[in-house]
Protein backbone atom coordinates (compact mmCIF):
# COMPACT_ATOMS: atom_id res chain seq x y z
CA UNK A 1 0.00 0.00 0.00
CA UNK A 2 1.65 2.98 -0.79
CA UNK A 3 1.86 5.44 2.20
CA UNK A 4 -0.18 8.51 1.79
CA UNK A 5 -1.90 8.64 -0.99
CA UNK A 6 -4.76 5.96 -2.14
CA UNK A 7 -5.67 5.97 -5.57
CA UNK A 8 -8.34 3.32 -6.32
CA UNK A 9 -11.04 3.03 -8.57
CA UNK A 10 -14.09 2.06 -7.29
CA UNK A 11 -17.73 1.36 -8.85
CA UNK A 12 -20.76 3.52 -8.60
CA UNK A 13 -24.37 3.71 -10.14
CA UNK A 14 -25.17 4.03 -13.97
CA UNK A 15 -24.18 7.85 -15.09
CA UNK A 16 -26.06 10.28 -16.35
CA UNK A 17 -24.55 11.13 -19.87
CA UNK A 18 -25.25 14.87 -18.52
CA UNK A 19 -22.97 14.58 -15.01
CA UNK A 20 -20.44 17.47 -14.56
CA UNK A 21 -17.93 14.44 -13.26
CA UNK A 22 -18.30 12.17 -16.27
CA UNK A 23 -14.93 11.28 -17.58
CA UNK A 24 -13.64 10.20 -20.34
CA UNK A 25 -14.25 6.25 -21.46
CA UNK A 26 -17.29 6.88 -18.70
CA UNK A 27 -15.02 7.11 -15.67
CA UNK A 28 -16.56 9.23 -12.91
CA UNK A 29 -13.79 11.20 -10.80
CA UNK A 30 -13.74 11.84 -6.81
CA UNK A 31 -11.75 13.34 -4.88
CA UNK A 32 -11.22 13.12 -0.63
CA UNK A 33 -8.70 13.94 1.59
CA UNK A 34 -8.32 14.18 5.39
CA UNK A 35 -7.79 11.31 8.69
CA UNK A 36 -4.83 8.82 8.60
CA UNK A 37 -6.29 7.48 11.45
CA UNK A 38 -9.24 5.10 9.07
CA UNK A 39 -6.83 5.03 6.19
CA UNK A 40 -6.70 1.73 6.27
CA UNK A 41 -10.17 0.53 6.35
CA UNK A 42 -11.11 3.08 3.39
CA UNK A 43 -8.54 1.57 1.50
CA UNK A 44 -10.27 -1.51 1.66
CA UNK A 45 -13.47 -0.51 1.04
CA UNK A 46 -12.47 1.28 -1.79
CA UNK A 47 -10.83 -1.95 -3.47
CA UNK A 48 -14.22 -3.70 -2.30
CA UNK A 49 -16.60 -1.39 -3.78
CA UNK A 50 -14.46 -0.84 -7.23
CA UNK A 51 -14.60 -5.22 -7.26
CA UNK A 52 -18.85 -4.06 -7.99
CA UNK A 53 -19.06 -1.48 -9.21
CA UNK A 54 -15.92 -0.04 -11.57
CA UNK A 55 -16.40 3.21 -13.86
CA UNK A 56 -15.68 5.58 -10.72
CA UNK A 57 -11.95 6.97 -9.95
CA UNK A 58 -11.48 7.84 -5.86
CA UNK A 59 -8.65 9.83 -5.06
CA UNK A 60 -8.16 10.21 -0.75
CA UNK A 61 -5.34 11.72 0.32
CA UNK A 62 -4.14 10.51 3.74
CA UNK A 63 -3.40 13.79 5.14
CA UNK A 64 -4.42 14.41 8.86
CA UNK A 65 -8.01 15.41 9.64
CA UNK A 66 -6.88 18.85 9.78
CA UNK A 67 -6.38 18.66 6.09
CA UNK A 68 -9.21 17.01 5.00
CA UNK A 69 -11.46 19.75 7.35
CA UNK A 70 -9.63 23.07 5.34
CA UNK A 71 -9.72 21.00 2.21
CA UNK A 72 -14.03 20.63 2.40
CA UNK A 73 -14.31 23.90 3.85
CA UNK A 74 -12.64 25.38 0.88
CA UNK A 75 -14.81 23.19 -1.49
CA UNK A 76 -11.36 21.64 -3.14
CA UNK A 77 -12.51 18.01 -2.56
CA UNK A 78 -15.66 16.14 -2.84
CA UNK A 79 -15.41 14.62 0.84
CA UNK A 80 -13.67 15.09 3.22
CA UNK A 81 -12.73 12.92 6.63
CA UNK A 82 -11.78 13.52 10.13
CA UNK A 83 -11.58 11.82 13.44
CA UNK A 84 -12.27 14.97 15.90
CA UNK A 85 -15.67 16.34 14.72
CA UNK A 86 -15.83 19.90 12.91
CA UNK A 87 -16.37 22.90 15.83
CA UNK A 88 -19.26 24.96 14.97
CA UNK A 89 -16.79 27.77 14.41
CA UNK A 90 -14.73 25.74 11.45
CA UNK A 91 -18.28 24.27 10.14
CA UNK A 92 -19.70 28.37 10.02
CA UNK A 93 -16.35 28.93 7.68
CA UNK A 94 -17.84 26.95 4.81
CA UNK A 95 -20.28 27.88 2.25
CA UNK A 96 -21.93 25.26 1.92
CA UNK A 97 -23.06 23.17 5.18
CA UNK A 98 -20.95 20.45 5.72
CA UNK A 99 -22.82 16.66 7.15
CA UNK A 100 -20.46 14.29 9.38
CA UNK A 101 -21.22 10.47 9.09
CA UNK A 102 -19.61 8.24 11.53
CA UNK A 103 -17.78 4.92 9.50
CA UNK A 104 -16.38 2.99 12.28
CA UNK A 105 -14.70 3.35 16.02
CA UNK A 106 -10.76 3.39 16.74
CA UNK A 107 -8.92 3.09 19.44
CA UNK A 108 -5.54 5.13 19.55
CA UNK A 109 -3.33 4.06 21.96
CA UNK A 110 0.11 4.51 23.77
CA UNK A 111 2.93 3.10 21.72
CA UNK A 112 6.07 2.42 23.08
CA UNK A 113 10.16 1.40 22.01
CA UNK A 114 12.10 0.53 25.32
CA UNK A 115 15.07 -1.33 24.69
CA UNK A 116 14.87 -4.79 26.65
CA UNK A 117 11.47 -4.58 27.47
CA UNK A 118 8.59 -6.40 25.93
CA UNK A 119 6.18 -6.50 28.58
CA UNK A 120 2.64 -4.38 28.27
CA UNK A 121 2.95 -1.68 30.39
CA UNK A 122 0.02 -0.25 32.54
CA UNK A 123 -0.41 4.02 32.05
CA UNK A 124 -2.24 5.37 34.33
CA UNK A 125 -3.90 8.92 33.62
CA UNK A 126 -1.41 10.85 35.39
CA UNK A 127 1.11 9.23 34.12
CA UNK A 128 -0.02 9.65 30.55
CA UNK A 129 -0.67 13.35 31.43
CA UNK A 130 2.83 13.74 32.95
CA UNK A 131 5.00 11.82 30.04
CA UNK A 132 3.40 14.16 27.37
CA UNK A 133 3.63 17.74 29.61
CA UNK A 134 7.00 16.95 30.25
CA UNK A 135 6.88 16.42 33.85
CA UNK A 136 7.75 13.21 33.82
CA UNK A 137 11.05 12.55 32.51
CA UNK A 138 12.44 9.03 32.83
CA UNK A 139 11.18 5.68 32.04
CA UNK A 140 11.60 4.27 35.77
CA UNK A 141 9.69 7.70 37.16
CA UNK A 142 7.56 5.91 40.18
CA UNK A 143 4.24 7.20 38.43
CA UNK A 144 4.55 4.33 36.11
CA UNK A 145 6.69 2.08 38.37
CA UNK A 146 4.47 1.62 40.34
CA UNK A 147 2.07 0.35 38.18
CA UNK A 148 4.25 -2.08 36.58
CA UNK A 149 5.92 -3.75 39.50
CA UNK A 150 7.24 -6.87 37.48
CA UNK A 151 9.40 -4.26 34.79
CA UNK A 152 12.52 -3.18 35.30
CA UNK A 153 12.41 0.40 33.58
CA UNK A 154 15.43 1.90 32.91
CA UNK A 155 16.76 5.38 34.02
CA UNK A 156 16.80 6.64 30.29
CA UNK A 157 14.71 9.74 29.34
CA UNK A 158 11.36 9.41 27.42
CA UNK A 159 11.88 10.86 23.84
CA UNK A 160 8.42 11.56 23.46
CA UNK A 161 6.77 11.62 19.72
CA UNK A 162 3.71 13.22 18.52
CA UNK A 163 1.75 14.60 15.78
CA UNK A 164 3.01 17.10 13.72
CA UNK A 165 0.21 17.85 11.57
CA UNK A 166 -3.58 18.44 12.42
CA UNK A 167 -4.50 15.39 12.88
CA UNK A 168 -7.93 13.38 14.56
CA UNK A 169 -5.56 11.13 16.05
CA UNK A 170 -4.62 14.02 18.18
CA UNK A 171 -7.98 15.41 19.03
CA UNK A 172 -8.79 12.05 20.29
CA UNK A 173 -5.55 11.92 22.62
CA UNK A 174 -5.91 15.16 23.83
CA UNK A 175 -9.66 15.01 24.36
CA UNK A 176 -8.80 12.00 26.58
CA UNK A 177 -6.04 14.24 28.49
CA UNK A 178 -8.14 17.00 29.05
CA UNK A 179 -11.08 14.51 30.34
CA UNK A 180 -8.76 13.19 32.99
CA UNK A 181 -5.89 15.79 33.81
CA UNK A 182 -6.79 19.30 34.80
CA UNK A 183 -3.28 20.08 34.28
CA UNK A 184 -4.05 19.12 30.59
CA UNK A 185 -7.15 20.47 30.04
CA UNK A 186 -5.68 24.00 31.99
CA UNK A 187 -2.33 23.98 30.08
CA UNK A 188 -2.84 22.63 26.31
CA UNK A 189 -6.49 21.72 25.97
CA UNK A 190 -7.95 19.50 22.79
CA UNK A 191 -8.05 20.01 19.23
CA UNK A 192 -6.57 18.73 15.60
CA UNK A 193 -3.32 21.16 16.59
CA UNK A 194 -2.08 22.25 20.34
CA UNK A 195 1.13 23.70 21.32
CA UNK A 196 2.60 20.71 22.48
CA UNK A 197 5.10 21.19 25.99
CA UNK A 198 7.91 18.30 24.56
CA UNK A 199 8.40 15.95 21.37
CA UNK A 200 9.58 15.09 18.27
CA UNK A 201 6.59 15.90 15.11
CA UNK A 202 5.75 12.77 12.80
CA UNK A 203 3.33 13.54 10.15
CA UNK A 204 0.48 10.98 9.83
CA UNK A 205 -0.16 7.68 12.03
CA UNK A 206 2.94 6.70 9.61
CA UNK A 207 4.81 9.41 10.60
CA UNK A 208 4.76 8.63 14.47
CA UNK A 209 5.15 4.74 14.12
CA UNK A 210 7.83 5.32 12.07
CA UNK A 211 9.43 7.89 14.89
CA UNK A 212 8.74 5.39 17.43
CA UNK A 213 10.03 2.06 15.58
CA UNK A 214 13.45 3.75 14.95
CA UNK A 215 13.95 5.79 18.36
CA UNK A 216 14.94 3.90 21.59
CA UNK A 217 13.10 5.08 24.43
CA UNK A 218 10.57 6.28 22.61
CA UNK A 219 6.82 6.80 23.33
CA UNK A 220 3.61 7.97 20.77
CA UNK A 221 0.53 7.44 20.30
CA UNK A 222 -1.49 5.84 17.21
CA UNK A 223 -4.68 4.39 16.15
CA UNK A 224 -4.41 0.51 17.02
CA UNK A 225 -4.23 -0.80 13.17
CA UNK A 226 -0.63 1.44 13.04
CA UNK A 227 0.75 -0.32 16.09
CA UNK A 228 -1.02 -3.90 14.67
CA UNK A 229 0.96 -3.59 11.45
CA UNK A 230 4.31 -2.02 12.51
CA UNK A 231 4.56 -4.28 15.31
CA UNK A 232 4.98 -1.88 18.09
CA UNK A 233 4.36 -2.14 21.76
CA UNK A 234 1.61 -0.97 23.10
CA UNK A 235 0.29 -0.38 26.88
CA UNK A 236 -3.36 -0.84 28.42
CA UNK A 237 -4.61 2.65 30.07
CA UNK A 238 -6.51 3.31 32.99
CA UNK A 239 -10.19 3.79 32.53
CA UNK A 240 -13.20 5.83 34.14
CA UNK A 241 -13.33 2.81 36.70
CA UNK A 242 -9.56 2.84 37.66
CA UNK A 243 -9.17 -0.73 35.36
CA UNK A 244 -6.00 -0.97 33.24
CA UNK A 245 -7.84 -2.00 30.02
CA UNK A 246 -5.86 -3.13 26.45
CA UNK A 247 -7.29 -2.00 23.25
CA UNK A 248 -9.06 -4.47 21.50
CA UNK A 249 -12.51 -4.62 19.02
CA UNK A 250 -14.49 -5.63 22.49
CA UNK A 251 -12.67 -3.13 24.65
CA UNK A 252 -13.44 -0.49 21.73
CA UNK A 253 -16.89 -1.16 21.31
CA UNK A 254 -17.74 -1.27 25.19
CA UNK A 255 -16.98 2.73 24.82
CA UNK A 256 -19.97 2.97 22.25
CA UNK A 257 -22.39 1.53 24.15
CA UNK A 258 -24.41 4.08 25.24
CA UNK A 259 -23.85 6.06 21.92
CA UNK A 260 -26.80 5.64 19.96
CA UNK A 261 -29.13 6.83 22.94
CA UNK A 262 -26.58 10.26 23.52
CA UNK A 263 -25.59 10.89 19.98
CA UNK A 264 -26.54 14.06 18.88
CA UNK A 265 -28.59 14.55 15.28
CA UNK A 266 -25.52 15.68 14.00
CA UNK A 267 -23.25 12.61 14.91
CA UNK A 268 -20.81 14.82 16.57
CA UNK A 269 -20.11 13.12 19.52
CA UNK A 270 -17.11 12.50 22.13
CA UNK A 271 -17.10 9.06 23.93
CA UNK A 272 -13.37 9.15 25.01
CA UNK A 273 -12.83 8.03 28.84
CA UNK A 274 -16.36 6.23 28.74
CA UNK A 275 -18.26 4.37 31.75
CA UNK A 276 -17.54 1.03 31.86
CA UNK A 277 -15.31 -1.77 34.11
CA UNK A 278 -13.90 -3.22 30.09
CA UNK A 279 -13.83 -0.21 28.67
CA UNK A 280 -11.08 1.15 26.71
CA UNK A 281 -10.79 4.81 27.49
CA UNK A 282 -9.12 6.59 24.54
CA UNK A 283 -11.97 5.44 21.53
CA UNK A 284 -13.76 7.48 18.76
CA UNK A 285 -16.09 7.92 15.78
CA UNK A 286 -14.10 8.81 12.37
CA UNK A 287 -16.23 11.11 10.38
CA UNK A 288 -16.62 11.37 6.52
CA UNK A 289 -17.22 14.92 5.86
CA UNK A 290 -20.18 15.71 3.46
CA UNK A 291 -21.85 19.05 1.89
CA UNK A 292 -25.20 18.89 2.12
CA UNK A 293 -25.65 20.28 -1.54
CA UNK A 294 -24.32 18.47 -4.46
CA UNK A 295 -24.75 20.37 -7.67
CA UNK A 296 -23.16 17.44 -9.65
CA UNK A 297 -26.11 14.58 -9.98
CA UNK A 298 -23.97 12.28 -10.73
CA UNK A 299 -21.45 12.59 -8.18
CA UNK A 300 -23.93 12.97 -5.64
CA UNK A 301 -25.78 9.60 -6.89
CA UNK A 302 -22.30 7.92 -5.93
CA UNK A 303 -21.56 9.52 -2.99
CA UNK A 304 -25.11 8.46 -1.70
CA UNK A 305 -25.23 4.92 -2.78
CA UNK A 306 -21.07 4.50 -1.10
CA UNK A 307 -22.39 5.83 2.11
CA UNK A 308 -25.30 3.43 1.92
CA UNK A 309 -22.77 0.39 1.03
CA UNK A 310 -20.61 1.79 3.52
CA UNK A 311 -23.02 1.71 6.86
CA UNK A 312 -24.46 -2.14 5.98
CA UNK A 313 -22.15 -4.26 3.76
CA UNK A 314 -19.10 -2.00 4.50
CA UNK A 315 -19.28 -2.58 7.88
CA UNK A 316 -18.09 -6.49 7.78
CA UNK A 317 -14.04 -5.51 7.00
CA UNK A 318 -14.01 -3.45 10.07
CA UNK A 319 -12.91 -5.56 12.81
CA UNK A 320 -10.50 -7.37 10.45
CA UNK A 321 -8.31 -4.26 10.68
CA UNK A 322 -8.35 -3.72 14.25
CA UNK A 323 -11.97 -0.86 14.08
CA UNK A 324 -14.89 -1.42 15.96
CA UNK A 325 -17.93 -1.61 13.51
CA UNK A 326 -20.72 1.26 14.01
CA UNK A 327 -23.70 -0.15 16.36
CA UNK A 328 -26.65 -1.45 14.73
CA UNK A 329 -28.56 1.93 15.74
CA UNK A 330 -25.84 4.35 14.59
CA UNK A 331 -25.86 2.58 11.44
CA UNK A 332 -29.78 2.80 11.23
CA UNK A 333 -29.62 6.56 11.78
CA UNK A 334 -26.73 7.13 9.39
CA UNK A 335 -29.47 5.45 6.38
CA UNK A 336 -31.90 7.75 7.66
CA UNK A 337 -29.25 10.67 7.33
CA UNK A 338 -28.26 10.39 4.15
CA UNK A 339 -31.19 11.84 2.38
CA UNK A 340 -30.06 14.92 3.51
CA UNK A 341 -27.69 15.11 1.30
CA UNK A 342 -29.48 17.08 -1.46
Amino acid sequence: MKKGVSILTIAALALGTGSAAQAQNGVMSLTGAGATFPYPIYSKWFDEYHKMKPNVQINYQSIGSGGGIRQITAGTVDFGATDGPMSDEQLAQSKVPILHFPTVLGAVVPIYNIPGVSAELNFSRDALAGIFLGTIKKWNDPAIAKHNPSVKLPAENIVVVRRSDGSGTTYIWTDFLSKVSDDWKNGVGRGTSVNWPVGLGGKGNEGVSGLVKQTPNSMGYVELIYALQNRLSYGRVQNAANEFVKADLGTATAAAAGASKSMPADFRVSITNAPGKNTYPVVSFTWLLVPSSIQDSGKKTVIKDFLKWMATDGQSYASQLGYAPLPKEVAARVLSSIEKVK
